[in-house]
């Protein structure tokens, strides 16, 4: 029985007493004992309640998480005036068209796709018979018209002989008609004899006019067969140019790239045959934010990381820093294009920033448009 229960049945008892007293004597009947109960005879169990140590836990936890956020948040906010990372950036050197100056077949060639050449070496050879045939015709041509030349001369030398000649006949001719001039004024010769001198003079000093006049006609002729005879040399040396342009070199040092030449195949004047990547002028070219470039100078050092060698950082200067981009990719060619958005998410605009590695480690193979990541410290 539970305590509650017996306090109950006690107050029962009191009050049949006090009932007893002031009445008739009743004899008081035994109470019905209620049943057991098993539920009530055991207290309710409290409801659990969360320590307090728990609650004040938890708080910071969460002001903990929310500071580490806001701190981040603030550090990366701050570190763009210390230091400016991309890895929108890439490898890239100068890609040198070898493209031939002549058109003809090709007849031979000399290397293989990426393989490495120098400066000077031989790559192909375009067939050099038709040129060689144009420069023997030209030749003959500058030996005839050389010939010309000492012909040309010679008449010049016998026109000069023949002036002479003519220059002492007028002298002479000038001479005797003045001493026949006073003569003939005293009467010691006559008229006759004076007109004769007068007449061989004029006839004297005619053949000298003629014979001037010849070796003037004589030196026109030298003169145009002389520009007769550079024209032809001129074209000689076109010609011979022509025939040494029938050999392909290579124009710097470099690697053979996408070689799809063949024997067989025509050249064409001017159109690109052999592709070739220099091997000396290799740099980076990275794409920075428009808010961090202006705490760039040239010359800044700079750290390079390749994705074809990772682990490693490579020290490089800022070379040049774009003064300007396009901002429509359909124009503009002289100007680089850097897209402002990437998977539609409109981005800040980019600048391209190039890069020169600093005595780069022999055992480095650059390859033309390898990614790579650039980090740079104000």
């Amino acid at each position: 029985m539970s305590e509650r229960t017996t306090q109950a049945t006690l107050r029962e008892v009191v009050r049949e007493d006090t009932t007893v007293a002031r009445g008739p004597m009743v004899l008081p009947q035994p109470a019905e004992l209620p049943e057991p109960n098993h539920e009530e005879s055991q207290p309710p169990a409290p409801a659990p309640e969360k320590p307090a140590a728990d609650t004040g836990s938890y708080r910071r936890r969460v002001l903990f998480v929310l500071s580490g956020i806001a701190a981040a948040l603030g550090l990366y906010w701050a570190s763009g005036y210390f230091v400016a990372y991309t890895d929108d950036a890439y490898v890239t050197s100068d890609l040198v068209s070898v493209a031939p100056y002549v058109s003809g077949r090709i007849i031979s060639l000399n290397i293989a796709d990426n393989q490495t050449v120098k400066k000077g070496e031989l790559l192909a050879t375009i067939d050099p018979t038709p040129f060689q045939l144009s420069l023997d015709e030209k030749q003959a041509k500058k030996t005839e018209a050389e010939a010309q030349l000492a012909v040309d001369r010679d008449v010049i030398a016998a026109a000069q002989a023949k002036r002479d000649d003519a220059a002492a006949k007028e002298h002479l001719a000038s001479d005797n008609l003045a001493r026949a001039k006073p003569i003939t004024a005293e009467g010691f010769l006559s008229r006759q004899a004076l007109d004769t001198a007068t007449a061989k003079e004029q006839e004297a000093q005619a053949e000298l006019a003629d014979t001037e006049t010849a070796i003037a006609t004589a030196r026109q002729t030298l003169t145009l067969h002389q520009a007769t005879v550079a024209a032809i040399s001129a074209e000689i040396a076109y010609l011979q140019w022509q025939l040494d342009q029938t050999k392909l070199v290579a124009p710097a040092d470099g690697t053979i790239t996408q070689l799809i030449l063949r024997v067989g195949d025509q050249a064409v004047e001017n159109k690109p045959l052999i592709g070739l990547v220099d091997a000396h002028a290799w740099r980076i070219y990275a794409n920075y934010k428009e808010s961090v470039i202006r705490h760039m100078t040239v010359g800044h050092t700079a750290w390079v990381w390749l994705d074809a060698y990772p682990w490693r950082f490579h020290r490089a200067v800022i070379q040049g820093i774009a003064r300007g981009i396009s901002r429509d990719p359909t124009e503009r060619k002289l100007l680089p294009y850097v897209a402002p958005t990437t998977d539609w998410i409109r981005l800040e605009r980019r600048f391209p920033v190039t890069l020169v590695l600093q005595d780069p480690s022999p055992d480095i193979t650059l390859h033309m448009g390898s990614d790579a990541r650039t980090i740079i410290f104000y």
